[in-house]
């Protein structure tokens, strides 16, 4: 077992610092933030993330887990650190490397000994030569440094599961007896190990998520063909999956991808391609399609009502996904921007993330389906909670003005659908029970008036 040192404890770092801490390391995790290092010695997770919380408590009872903001302390004497900071998107689309600079001078100053620094950051191709050489030039005579590429496929909302069941571990190395160490630490996983140079490991990482997003889009965009052309998006993606060379995941029609990873690693690829002059027209399609895609259910709300000025809009799920309290880059902030820039009155429940939806949304929140959906207009779902999956149709027009659901995330099927009395627009499927409006409020207006 290794002494490990982890620096950053956002979403991968403390990911990867408790699941490594679980496998019988000792882990240190280092991060600046004074209160967020507190909360976390009492085993509470920053970050909503099913098993976390249970594997952190366990592992620091257990004396495998520790944090600290001392990088002295927690970076000395270490056999291998982890370097998992953000590289957030800049302007440009390019990856903001500031925080890993930081980081890699902070390490630099502190090693006293040989050690290994695995980077789990996405970085563009190259960085991790630039950093291997910047502690060649700094560490001098303390130590010697390794670095390897060890790029992390954590999806939010099932990353400790996929941290201990992945389809495999990329080891980027210039050193074979640093990347047998990285493998190593691993070994209890069980999982299969690819040893690749290092630019070649970095390159993995921003090939793989680009190539997801493109099936994403590829995918939305037969729906739309499909609504126009009288078929149906999910026999199609079916009959498509049963194509082993195709596969069926990441053939769920919707209104696009979301989240840290995949906005900012397919921009960050086309700029890498576009600094060796390489134009990626395909991944800039793909882009595109995405961010048209966000706004789909707006589109389709406004041509079916004429205006949304005025109109009570009900918006089921914030975060990008489910079990994610997570709303970068979500398509719930661009729906809600843009209802509000149409005049709507948005009301909005979700789950878990409406705390850090109220940080940057200017709109209502509910603290139930059922009050989110009290005398709207419409209702459009964002997220694809079980939630607002299990609930029951009738529910919609039990409570709200007029029942029609603009679903983003096709969560009923449209047999169920067909029992319910309920105007339905999903992503690629025909609509179901179209109200007549005029009609249906004459109605209710009547009821309304004489009990």
């Amino acid at each position: 077992m290794k002494n490990i040192a982890v620096v950053g404890t956002g979403y991968v770092g403390l990911v990867t610092g408790v699941c490594l801490a679980d496998l019988g390391h000792h882990v240190i995790c280092i991060d600046v933030d004074e209160e967020k290092v507190s909360q976390m010695r009492k085993g509470h997770s920053p970050i909503y993330e099913p098993q976390l919380e249970d594997l952190m408590k366990k592992n620091i009872e257990e004396g495998r887990l520790t944090f600290t903001t001392n990088h002295a302390w927690g970076i000395r004497n270490m056999d291998v650190i982890f370097l998992a900071v953000g590289t957030p998107q800049q302007q440009d689309g390019s990856a903001d490397l500031s925080y890993v600079q930081r980081a890699v001078n902070d390490i630099a100053q502190h090693i006293n000994r040989d050690v290994v620094v695995v980077n789990k950051s996405t970085v563009p191709v190259g960085t991790n030569e630039s950093i291997q050489q910047y502690f060649n030039q700094h560490v001098g005579e303390l130590g010697q440094v390794d670095v390897v590429s060890n790029p992390e496929f954590l999806r939010e909302g099932s990353a400790v599961y996929d941290m201990f069941h992945g389809d495999r571990i990329i080891i980027g190395a210039d050193n074979e007896d640093a990347a047998l160490l990285v493998e190593e630490l691993y070994r209890r996983l069980k999982l299969p190990v690819v040893k690749t140079d290092i630019r070649s490991a970095e390159m993995i990482k921003y090939a793989s998520n680009a190539f997801l997003a493109t099936k994403i889009s590829f995918i939305n965009e037969i729906s739309s063909i499909c609504e126009k052309v009288g078929a149906n998006i999910e026999d199609v993606a079916y009959g498509m999956g049963k194509d082993r060379r195709i596969g069926t995941q990441f053939l769920q029609a919707g209104i696009g991808y979301g989240g840290s990873c995949f906005p900012k690693d397919t921009n960050a690829l086309v700029q890498i391609a576009g600094n060796v002059e390489h134009k990626f027209d395909l991944l800039e399609s793909v882009i595109h399609v995405n961010n048209r895609q966000q706004l789909l259910l707006v589109k389709k709300a406004k041509e079916r009502l004429g205006s949304l000025h005025g109109k009570r809009v009900a918006m089921l799920g914030l975060a990008f996904k489910p079990n994610t309290d997570d709303i970068r880059e979500a398509a719930s902030v661009v729906v809600a921007n843009e209802l509000i820039q149409e005049g709507a009155y948005v009301t909005a429940y979700d789950p878990i993330a409406m705390t850090n939806a109220a940080k940057v949304l200017n709109i209502e929140f509910a603290n139930s389906v059922v009050e989110a959906l009290q005398e709207a207009d419409v209702a459009l779902i964002i997220t694809e909670w079980d939630e607002f999956k299990q609930l029951p149709l009738n529910t919609y027009s039990e409570h709200m003005r007029v029942p029609i659901v603009f679903d983003g995330r096709n969560c009923y099927t449209l047999e169920a659908v067909q029992e319910a009395y309920l105007e339905y627009h999903s992503i690629g499927r025909p609509v179901v029970g179209e109200v007549d409006l005029n009609k249906y409020l004459y109605i209710q207006n009547f009821l309304s008036e004489h009990g």
